[in-house]
């Protein structure tokens, strides 16, 4: 006797407001591929109109001419209270008095940072446990706005690693996905006389400037020697709220194979 087949889940329905035709029609193509049924607005009205026919709403944050999205989410906030909403801005500014369920960066955020909500909104939508980790977002905006030419460590008050950029993991000569969770001077001992300068940053919430021709180890590597390094190391509340350090390292002065 052939068991009866599982009941196929129920299509999400997504609003996609943005006043662009071009990206609103390409997300919505992105999506139907992907499994979505989706409804398309170009205006506050029109997306207004369908707030009883949906299951989540995707709303482009500045629609122009003194518009914004979070007129949608305020009033889809106020009638289906139970309806995930993500916002879609250029920027990270906290204007949007709470309304929100999650906050994508136009231009940084990808389709699948996209798929990737709709997926958990989804999951919470069925009362699974959705975890958000935000590390990687988070600290990757901080080194982002810092410099890609610049070494970026993130790293606890007692020196575990939170997050290296791709300039750090490359000199370190390891990939970025395996420093998390190390610590710098168990993994590096060549760094301890880093190790009070990092704790009192911790402890104290100042900010440390140098600059020095040691380079990041206790002795200059044979291809740094006559560099001049300059080297920051100030505090910052972790993903967790626990008091980390932020230490950038820069080389000003490259003679040899470093020359300019």
């Amino acid at each position: 006797m052939e068991m009866p087949a599982p009941p196929k889940p129920a299509v999400v329905r997504v609003l996609l407001l943005d006043d662009d035709p071009a990206n609103v029609f390409l997300r919505a193509a992105i999506l139907r591929q992907h499994g979505y049924d989706c409804v398309m607005a170009g205006t506050v009205e029109e997306a207004n109109a369908e707030l009883d026919n949906i299951d989540v709403a995707v709303l482009d944050y500045h629609l122009g001419h003194g518009k914004f999205g979070t007129e949608v989410a305020a009033k889809l906030r106020q009638k289906r209270p139970e309806v995930p909403i993500i916002i879609l801005s250029a920027t990270l500014e906290r204007r949007f008095g709470g309304v929100e369920d999650m906050h994508l960066l136009k231009g940084y955020s990808s389709v699948e940072d996209l798929l990737s909500a709709l997926r958990g909104l989804e999951a919470k939508r069925r009362g699974e446990p959705v975890v958000v980790d935000a590390r990687e977002f988070f600290y990757s905006r901080i080194a982002m706005a810092i410099g890609a030419d610049v070494l970026v460590q993130i790293v606890d008050a007692d020196a575990n690693w939170q997050y290296v950029n791709e300039a750090a993991a490359d000199y370190l000569e390891q990939p970025k996905e395996w420093f998390f969770g190390r610590n710098l001077f168990q993994e590096f001992p060549a760094m301890r006389d880093w190790r009070d300068v990092l704790h009192a940053v911790a402890t104290t919430r100042e900010t440390y400037i140098d600059r020095t021709r040691r380079g990041l180890m206790a002795v200059p590597r044979e291809t740094e020697r006559g560099s001049t390094w300059s080297v920051l190391a100030f505090p910052i509340s972790l993903h967790d709220q626990r008091t980390g350090v932020v230490l950038t390292s820069r080389v000003l002065e490259q003679p040899g194979i470093f020359g300019q």
